[in-house]
């Protein structure tokens, strides 16, 4: 018996949309039938993108959005829901990340890190609700109720990795706000999850994997490889869904077994 996933007439933000995970999730959620809003600073990328889904069959509008910037925020979830309609699905994907010694940040690296993973994320999280909980009370237009929450934290939320402490402080906290935002939110019928990759290729990090401390990383993992984009859009399709009613609070790890 087959199964498929059917998202269509649902609206679906995709924060750092511009590249890597990002990128992958609004073509998966496209494909899946949803309207896509591909939000990012990177503009000239999202335009690239949405040509790209619309060549596709699919229905895909561009936003600009700066995450660390709450005036952005709301600016980019009020032009989205003009264009589009209600928000039904937000993942919550935008991030950043330094590589270096607890001894060696400096409070702007703490800031940058923070305040995009752990401050963006909340209030993009917060502004998106906002408006699916006045819809469950019946004071803001739409005929449908509650709606998909998915934060990306990581793998580095769960298992502290080298050099890169305050990135899994951050992602520590994303995962902490998940679980706050589902006990809170689930009563409007709102369904929070976080989804938490291991080490994806991306184009960010690709470079890496061919270094001689990219190669060692490789062979401390549990299969001796690292994932790609793809890889993750099972888990992202199920917590998506409308069928993923009863999965609230979860935080879903797909990392190769890397955090056993």
């Amino acid at each position: 018996m087959s199964y498929s996933i059917d998202l269509s007439g649902r609206v679906a933000l995709v924060t750092g949309a511009s590249s890597g995970l990002g990128e992958q999730f609004a073509r998966t959620l496209s494909r899946a039938g949803a309207a896509v809003v591909l939000a990012a600073r990177r503009i000239e990328r999202l335009k690239t993108l949405r040509a790209e889904l619309e060549g596709a069959g699919g229905d895909a509008h561009v936003v600009a959005l700066d995450v660390a910037d709450t005036a952005s925020i709301k600016a980019a979830v009020a032009h989205a829901e003009t264009e589009m309609g209600a928000i039904d699905i937000l993942v919550n994907n935008a991030g950043v990340g330094t590589t270096q010694h607890l001894t060696d940040v400096t409070p702007a690296d703490y800031d940058y890190i923070m305040n995009t993973n752990t401050r963006g994320a909340f209030f993009v999280a917060q502004e998106v609700a906002k408006r699916m909980i006045a819809r469950a009370k019946g004071t803001a237009p739409g005929t449908y109720t509650g709606g998909r929450i998915v934060n990306i934290a990581s793998v580095a939320g769960l298992r502290v990795g080298s050099r890169i402490g305050v990135y899994s402080m951050s992602k520590a906290a994303v995962v902490h706000m998940t679980r706050a935002m589902a006990l809170e939110w689930g009563r409007y019928g709102i369904n929070v999850n976080a989804l938490c990759p291991g080490y994806i290729d991306t184009e960010i990090n690709h470079h890496q994997w061919q270094t001689e401390g990219g190669q060692k990383l490789i062979a401390s993992l549990p299969r001796k490889r690292v994932g790609e984009p793809k890889d993750l859009d099972s888990a992202l399709m199920m917590l998506c869904a409308n069928e993923s009613g009863f999965v609230n609070g979860a935080i879903v790890t797909a990392d190769d077994g890397h955090a056993v």
